[in-house]
């Protein structure tokens, strides 16, 4: 009995730790949409849409990591290019709301509402080149689920981080009407 616990105790470890990855998240956030730029898989139409979806990016990946201080950056810079778009300026106050946030926890609860509005919009965006993945993580918000915009198939679950990295299903795929 003793043997079987202890295996599935391994096993499980193993899992876990198998698919946590390290991820680095620069605080600079001009420059790391620069350098996003320049090796872009999604092409929008609308320069100002493409800023929203780059920082959007940046604020996802900071959530991927854990990293409070990253996502507050993101989201600020997020809520400032959100605020020049017409018809975004409540996502700008969900934004801020990220910025504002006493910690992770909520910072990943309010996530869920900009989600909610940035794949709306984006449903709805000109895309030029490349593909846009709607996620979704069924465990997120007490089971309720959430939804994120991420830029690859592969699932980097922003509202768990490294505690369940690879948590969630693409649902959707968003592309260049031809």
């Amino acid at each position: 009995m003793k043997y079987y616990i202890g295996m599935a105790c391994i096993m499980a470890l193993s899992a876990c730790t198998g698919a946590a990855k390290k991820q680095s998240v620069a605080v600079d956030s001009t420059a790391v949409v620069a350098t996003a730029a320049a090796g872009r898989n999604v092409v929008l139409t609308d320069p100002k849409v493409q800023g929203i979806y780059d920082h959007y990016l940046l604020l996802k990946n900071a959530l991927v990591a854990s990293n409070y201080d990253a996502a507050k950056t993101a989201s600020t810079s997020l809520a400032q290019k959100l605020s020049t778009y017409e018809g975004c300026e409540n996502t700008a106050l969900i934004a801020n709301k990220i910025a504002t946030a006493k910690d992770l926890v909520d910072q990943r609860r309010e996530f869920t509402y900009l989600s909610s509005d940035v794949i709306a919009m984006f449903k709805h965006a000109s895309i030029e080149k490349g593909v846009i993945f709607v996620e979704h993580c069924p465990m997120a918000n007490n089971g309720d689920g959430g939804d994120w915009l991420a830029a690859e198939k592969k699932i980097n679950n922003p509202y768990y981080g490294k505690e369940m990295l690879e948590c969630g299903s693409v649902v959707e795929e968003l592309k260049a009407v031809k």
